[in-house]
């Protein structure tokens, strides 16, 4: 995995998408304006991260969002198609820095850094239920 890798994802935002849909646990968000939620921007942009990888990663393997950094700069509509752009600037051994961006019909509606680490999921997911054992 070498600097330089570029992936980029579109999609349309759906009524789903938008801050008073994001859950009905959170009371708060019910009255909110209906524009595409900061959440569903970031994990839409960390799904592009992983989409980028992914043919890169040996079988077993996957990655972990591990910092997010990203300022969400303008309000969009459901009904817009919204287009992350993602580059991976940086590798040390196991984690992943990259320069992320989306923008909307109109222009840029967030960007920033986000960080990954590669894992072996079955070892991961065994040192989980160990931790979960001794709690």
């Amino acid at each position: 995995m070498t600097p330089g890798l570029i992936h980029q994802e579109s999609m349309v935002v759906a009524d789903r998408h938008t801050v008073p849909h994001v859950t009905p646990d959170w009371a708060g968000f019910a009255d909110m304006p209906p524009v595409l939620a900061t959440a569903m921007m970031v994990g839409f942009i960390e799904n592009t991260c992983i989409l980028a990888l992914r043919p890169h990663l040996a079988p077993g393997q996957c990655s972990l969002g591990i910092h997010v950094d990203i300022s969400h700069v303008a309000a969009t509509l459901a009904g817009a198609t919204i287009t992350a752009q993602v580059e991976l600037i940086a590798v040390e051994g196991r984690r992943l820095e990259f320069q992320v961006a989306c923008h909307d019909d109109v222009g840029l509606i967030g960007e920033g850094r986000h960080r990954r680490a590669i894992i072996d999921t079955q070892r991961f997911m065994e040192r989980l239920e160990q931790n979960r054992a001794t709690r």
